[in-house]
């Protein structure tokens, strides 16, 4: 019979946490090392349990855990400090980041890049950085570990994309020229300037915020396959990002 797997020292953020019986719970985390786990906090509800402080979403923690199954058991866990808690628009805006990757991201798939992105959308948010380029550049990376990754710089025919022209953006396909496709062709019309300027995360201009948050929309909300993000939702109703 296999032993318990044992892992310890895996740097972490908590993105999600809810109750298992009437003192435990059950916390999904995202490790930059071992991917999206699912770990059973044993008395992390009591009153006086040490892990209430510690538990804490979008903040650096080191965790050690053990088992087999598909919910493993949480060993340790230290707070590794040195990000600043969001506030305000900051936190709903990380709990659409946390969203989605609980809706994308498979268990126990490691992506040590997109952990890296997480991590600095987060510093980001903190320092009040324009809400709209952090989300942008997340998806991106989101996307591109996926294995979604967008080609921004070429059309489906090979070509360098021309900033002054008019294209669709087909899922899967690419950058079509619209005078190429048709008026009524598939895809998200976007101009050429806001396909360069994704590709070189220039978020300067308002249409190109404005296109590539309208493309990235499209885009996510076809790999998520009729989820719905309860985040937007939130945005909806407070304000549009």
């Amino acid at each position: 019979m296999l032993g318990k797997q044992r892992i310890d020292g895996a740097a972490a953020f908590l993105l999600h946490a809810y109750p298992f019986s009437e003192t435990s719970l059950i916390i999904e985390v995202f490790t930059r090392d071992h991917g999206r786990l699912a770990l059973l906090a044993r008395g992390a509800r009591r009153p006086r349990a040490a892990l209430r402080g510690v538990l804490l979403a979008f903040q650096p923690l080191e965790l050690g855990w053990f088992g087999n199954g598909e919910v493993k058991t949480l060993a340790r866990a230290e707070w590794q400090g040195g990000v600043p808690f969001l506030q305000g628009d900051d936190l709903l805006l990380g709990y659409y980041l946390n969203e989605l990757l609980l809706k994308l991201l498979p268990r126990e798939d490691a992506h040590a890049a997109l952990y890296d992105a997480y991590a600095a959308a987060l510093l980001a948010l903190s320092a009040e950085a324009t809400h709209a380029e952090v989300l942008r550049r997340f998806e991106k990376a989101l996307l591109a570990e996926l294995g979604y990754g967008l080609t921004l710089d070429r059309d489906v025919e090979g070509e360098a994309v021309q900033a002054a022209g008019d294209y669709r953006y087909q899922i899967e396909r690419g950058a079509v020229l619209a005078a190429r496709s048709g008026k009524y062709s598939a895809g998200l019309a976007v101009s050429g300037k806001t396909l360069l300027d994704m590709a070189a995360d220039d978020y300067a201009d308002p249409r190109t915020l404005m296109e590539c948050k309208q493309l990235m929309r499209h885009l996510l909300g076809h790999y998520l396959n009729g989820q719905t993000l309860q985040t937007r939702r939130v945005f909806i109703e407070l304000q549009d990002v």
